[in-house]
């Protein structure tokens, strides 16, 4: 297996090491240390950073993500099966966070003017809850 530093990994991603330690404390990475202490990736790191960088542009939190890559092998690319477990989970995610937004924007008209988010008229805010 070959190892990559911090600043490889981070030049490799566009992400700052301080970013990449972070994700560290979070549980998304798992360095090896070598003798003299510095951290060493496996290179299918970037490709688990990559994956990292993209869930959050789709809103994804860092603790779903982690959920996410732990159905993932630590340290070596995935299969294209294992892949496949991992994105259909990830499109249904994706999937219910499109239906919230269109859902926002479909009903976002009846509350130009109105300003009362009502409990009981509004869509957005009393969209399942029926208390009166």
């Amino acid at each position: 297996m070959q190892e990559i530093s911090i600043r490889f990994l981070a030049r490799r991603t566009g992400i700052s090491a301080s970013a990449l330690r972070y994700y560290e404390t979070r549980g998304l990475l798992k360095p090896q240390r070598n003798r003299a202490g510095q951290r060493r990736y496996p290179r299918s790191d970037i490709r688990r950073v990559s994956i990292v960088i993209i869930a959050q542009k789709c809103g994804f939190r860092l603790r779903d993500i982690k959920e996410l890559l732990a159905a993932l092998p630590q340290n070596r690319s995935p299969t294209a099966a294992e892949w496949a477990l991992v994105s259909q989970a990830m499109r249904a995610e994706l999937n219910k966070k499109l239906q919230q937004a269109t859902n926002l924007r479909d009903h976002l008209e009846s509350c130009i003017g109105c300003g009362c988010l009502s409990r009981n008229a509004c869509h957005l805010l009393n969209a399942q809850d029926h208390l009166t």
